[in-house]
């Protein structure tokens, strides 16, 4: 690399955003190539090729991004831009440029080169940690999770262990309010107001978001809707099967969040202080999500206090898609690779300022405005990983439908193959979810509302 070539602290961010765009364009057309390539040959059972494109897939990408890379280099060099443009949008001020002059090798007079080859060296470094960054909090975010549901486990296990068929023909009749799930949720001082409903989901997610008897009463009400025959089915396990197949769409990097990306790049200029305002975007997403989630589980205490003076048994809640938002169980997903995607973008931008050009730069920003972004930081991906994720693993149980986790991976597999040579032939025949759930203890293949088997769909922007 040649000394004395502009640096990303002095090169327009719109520049920037520009070239960001170009890759990833090609990126995903590559990546829409690959997949729509899967789903021939998975509809053609080309068993072996498909596995073997499943081999080789990763290393076409990199492949392609090293080829980009080197591709790049060389023509954006050649591509030249007026000196005024180039002082325009800078993520630094123009008079801090002294040590920074570009050598032009093949612009004229009066101009310069769109994008150094110093500059590209460091975005592309820069690229490479986000993703770095971001798989790394992502494999921290299920850890966590998978360590706070890990406490639920014993309450699972007591359910098996003190279970009593002769016990269900001596149910007693009790008052719903007496029940420990509905005073906890629903009786209380102003519990009658939306506003105090709200503020006590709001705060609840922050200390026990789930108790007990949260637990319990979520179980029993998805176990009477989708398992009558199973009563000693394993929730909890099915929980963490879902929620390890939740994970697979997170890790990723969607097209959505690469749009973030080019637009913090485009908006990172000297004074606006973006990357600053830019990190409460995950954090107000993050505290809507967790309030929803809590409410959620009032909502469903509110129904049952409601419709029932009192009742004979075990109190059962009824799971519903009406609960979230525009009915969509898994638009609660969505939010949260959003807001995971964005913490790690903001904490990888900070780490990669850090290593390439030191703390003191000027395109780091004030001491004042880099404290605060840490802390929100480290606090988002805290809360998300030990308390809005685990409460998404369960209260997203209570939609309408189950997840195709219910059953096993081979099971899985075998459905869906079915699924695809019925629906070529003839209609699908229509499949009881209860005696699915009461022959294959716990399981993966949405089941909807309808009964019939269908593959569950990809993650997916909401329209």
């Amino acid at each position: 690399m040649a000394s004395g070539e502009t640096t990303l602290e002095y090169t327009p961010t719109w520049v920037v955003a520009a070239v960001c765009s170009v890759v990833m364009l090609i990126s995903l057309a590559v990546e829409r190539v690959l997949y729509y390539t899967d789903k021939y040959l998975k509809k053609k059972t080309q068993k072996p090729v498909f596995e073997a494109l499943q081999k080789i897939k990763q290393e076409l990408l990199l492949g392609l991004i090293a080829l980009l890379l080197t591709t790049f280099q060389d023509r954006l060099g050649k591509i030249c831009i007026t000196e005024k443009q180039a002082s325009q949008w800078l993520p630094c001020k123009k008079q801090d440029m002294s040590t920074s002059t570009t050598a032009p090798r093949y612009c004229s007079e009066g101009k310069v080169p769109l994008l150094s080859a110093v500059a590209w060296h460091h975005l592309h470094i820069f690229i490479f940690v986000l993703a770095a960054v971001h798989a790394t909090f992502c494999v921290l975010t299920i850890l966590f999770a998978k360590a706070k549901m890990s406490q639920w486990k014993h309450w699972e296990d007591s359910i098996k262990r003190d279970y009593h068929p002769e016990e269900v023909l001596k149910r007693k009749v009790i008052a719903v309010r007496d029940h420990v799930f509905v005073r906890s949720r629903v009786l209380g001082f102003g519990r009658n107001s939306d506003f105090i409903g709200w503020l006590f989901a709001f705060l609840k997610q922050f200390y026990g978001s789930v108790s007990k008897e949260d637990y319990l009463t979520m179980r029993q009400g998805f176990v009477q809707t989708h398992c009558r025959g199973n009563p000693k089915f394993n929730f909890h396990k099915y929980m963490i099967r879902a929620l390890a197949a939740d994970f697979k769409s997170v890790v990723g990097i969607s097209w959505y969040l690469w749009i973030f990306v080019v637009i913090f790049l485009l908006l990172n200029v000297w004074g606006w202080h973006s990357y600053f305002w830019i990190a409460f975007i995950p954090l107000i997403l993050l505290l809507a999500v967790g309030t929803k989630l809590e409410h959620v589980i009032t909502q469903l205490a509110n129904e049952v206090a409601e419709k029932h003076v009192a009742i004979e048994g075990d109190l059962v809640v009824q799971p519903s898609d009406n609960q979230f938002w525009f009915h969509r169980p898994r638009l609660i997903l969505f939010l949260i690779h959003i807001i995971l995607f964005q913490n790690s973008f903001q904490l990888a931008y900070f780490f990669w300022l850090w290593y390439q050009y030191s703390f003191d730069s000027c395109i780091m920003g004030k001491v004042a405005y880099i404290i605060p972004r840490l802390i929100i930081g480290a606090f988002i991906q805290f809360v998300c990983s030990y308390s809005t994720f685990p409460l998404y693993a369960i209260v997203t149980q209570m939609g309408s439908s189950f997840k195709k986790a219910i059953f096993e991976e081979h099971i899985q597999e075998g459905l869906i193959g079915w699924a695809r040579s019925a629906k070529r032939n003839k209609p699908l025949r229509r499949v009881d979810p209860k005696e699915a759930c009461a022959t294959v203890n716990e399981s993966s293949v949405e089941v909807g509302t309808t009964g019939e088997i269908e593959p569950e769909p990809p993650l997916r922007s909401p329209k």
